[in-house]
């Protein structure tokens, strides 16, 4: 019997160039006082900002801005969010970036309506119960944030990165606007890509009854969507076509829909927050070298099946080859797509990591105990998978 599951995603999602022009009006509907979020430059030199300024503007609201938010984002940032939506009485938190900017707002707002540390959020310790309503504005397809209650924020003073997601934390609109990300750089656009396909992975590779054949239709179609389109993105930045389908990929790949009926954990997200954690890198490199070489320490008798369905689906393998000749094919299709096509970089030795914090970094992951996935894995098993990044 297949899980049962709730579905909601409760986003307003405008798509297109020129919805923005929709944003004066939804940010007044929720309120008189903003909260601008964003990271650093990329949106002054490209326009978003004074065009995102002139909406709010021209709605007759008062504005307040939180920039500087870093890739990775920081806690001091979600702090000082927090502390200026209570000094200043903000209505709503307005995020332009991504997913970063986007992470940061949503602790942000939750934090505003919280007498504690946000930073409480991301351990557990507390739960939100509600947060001042938030608003989107994309300018990046990778993490998916606009269209889920999710977040991952780091803490540099204790090496943590943590992923937390709360219903409160749910954007109430969204703006997708995929000519926003013709000036995405080559490198973030690689980087993005791989991120959307780690999501699909996590909810792809999952046992028999946590997915069902729409579902897998619907996952395979998604990856290969940003098989095809990525490469075209990376040669030719302003093919709208190619970023609209990378940014609304991105965005279906982790609302919620596609891995409805999941059960099982994560593997690669963890293990890279611990990579991210330590030295700071950029979170869908990370992701892209652990991802093949997770795939292959987990390819056994019982994963075979999973594998030798991507590779037919996705690859287009002869099924007719053995199971586990088109599980490994399908694995090395997968690092030939990441290192090749991407140009991303392959290993951790390229980072300048070596082995010296695996072992903690191993058992953080697995807090202490079981990283529970498609394959469960011990602190042993993800120390090895380091190692094999090497």
């Amino acid at each position: 019997m297949m899980n049962p599951f709730v579905y909601d995603i409760p986003t307003k999602v405008y798509f297109g160039p020129g919805k923005l022009e929709h944003l004066g009006t939804e940010l007044a509907a929720l309120g008189k006082r903003v909260l601008l979020c964003y990271g650093g430059g990329s949106i002054k030199r490209s326009g978003l900002y004074d065009r995102v300024v002139a909406q709010i503007q021209g709605a007759g609201l008062e504005l307040w801005e939180l920039p500087g938010i870093d890739p990775n984002p920081r806690v001091t940032s979600v702090r000082q969010g927090a502390q200026l939506c209570k000094e200043h009485g903000i209505d709503v938190v307005l995020a332009v970036g991504g997913g970063s900017v986007l992470d940061c707002a949503k602790f942000a707002a939750a934090g505003a309506c919280y007498d504690g540390d946000p930073w409480d959020f991301s351990t557990g310790a507390a739960t939100p119960q509600r947060a001042l309503p938030l608003v989107t504005v994309l300018t990046l397809a990778a993490t998916g944030s606009e269209m889920d209650n999710g977040g991952v924020i780091t803490n540099l003073e204790t090496k943590e990165k943590l992923g937390r997601g709360y219903p409160c934390m749910q954007p109430k609109v969204s703006f997708l606007d995929p000519t926003e990300t013709f000036t995405v750089s080559r490198y973030q656009t690689a980087c993005g890509s791989a991120d959307i396909l780690s999501h699909l992975f996590e909810i792809y590779f999952v046992t028999g009854d946590e997915s069902m054949y729409m579902l897998d239709c619907f996952k395979e179609g998604m990856i290969k969507t940003v098989m095809k389109y990525a490469p075209i993105a990376l040669e030719q930045p302003d093919n709208y076509e190619a970023r609209a389908n990378l940014m609304w990929t991105s965005s279906w790949a982790i609302n919620g829909f596609a891995g409805a009926m999941q059960r099982s954990g994560w593997s690669c997200h963890p293990m890279e927050h611990e990579l991210s954690a330590f030295y700071d890198i950029t979170h869908g490199l990370g992701l892209a070298i652990l991802t093949p070489r997770w795939m292959r320490y987990i390819l056994d008798e019982d994963t075979q099946g999973r594998f030798y369905q991507y590779g037919v689906n996705v690859f287009g393998l002869d099924p007719a080859l053995p199971p586990r000749e088109v599980a490994e094919r399908s694995i090395d299709l997968t690092e030939q797509f990441l290192f090749q096509t991407l140009g991303l970089q392959s290993t951790l030795t390229d980072l300048g990591i070596d082995s010296e914090n695996f072992e903690v970094m191993a058992r953080k992951a697995c807090g202490g105990k079981i990283l529970p996935g498609f394959k469960h894995l011990t602190p042993q098993d993800v120390e090895h998978i380091f190692e094999m990044c090497l």
